[in-house]
Parts: C-alpha cells; sequence; structure tokens
C-alpha cells in the first residue's frame, strides 16, 4: 500500500508533502537526514500532520501528490489535515483526481 503524507516543520513553518509505502521509515528519513541538502534536512524537526492510502500503484500514488502539491495552498493543506478522521472525503478526493489525471 502507498501513502500520501504531510509533514509540518515549526521551526520554519512550512509543510512538506510526499509519498511513501513506509510512513514511519520516511518519517525518520526526514528526520535524521544523511545528506543534509535535501529539503527537509534545514526544516527538522518534522511532525507527522497526516497521511493516508491511496492503493497499490505508485503511480496513482504520485498523481495526489502532484494534486495536492500543485494547489500551492496552505489553505488546502490545513482542510486535508481537518478531515483527517474523514474517511469518505479522502476515498472520494482520490477517486476524482485518479479521474481526472
Amino acid at each position: 500500500m502507498f501513502y500520501v503524507y504531510i509533514l509540518y516543520s515549526k521551526a520554519a513553518d512550512k509543510f512538506y508533502v510526499g509519498q511513501t509505502s513506509d510512513v514511519a521509515r520516511r518519517l525518520l528519513e526526514h528526520n535524521t537526514p544523511i545528506v543534509n541538502s535535501k529539503f527537509t534536512a534545514k526544516y527538522i524537526p518534522w511532525y507527522l500532520m497526516l497521511y493516508f492510502p491511496i492503493n497499490h500503484d505508485r503511480g496513482d500514488t504520485m498523481k495526489v501528490e502532484k494534486f495536492i502539491k500543485s494547489q500551492k495552498s496552505r489553505k488546502f493543506i490545513h482542510y486535508l489535515i481537518s478531515e483527517k478522521d474523514n474517511y469518505e472525503f479522502f476515498h472520494t478526493l482520490i477517486k476524482n483526481i485518479l479521474n481526472v489525471g
């Protein structure tokens, strides 16, 4: 299963959107980077704000990640986080993104 996740850095007041098959591993990698030139290395610590499953297709997961990033909207990110327990919302969102793309 692949997931889209959203991290938040209090230090920089920034969000980061990514995708992975292992959310816990990716959070650890963001907070303990091997290479300090990565974007997230500059703004440690990162806090996991949201993650939600897409399906078993990495390509579909990347489409959802790209859609969220393309919104370029903190308001949209905050809205997603506020809906984190609304499984029907995410099911519909994913379906709509994948049917359009």
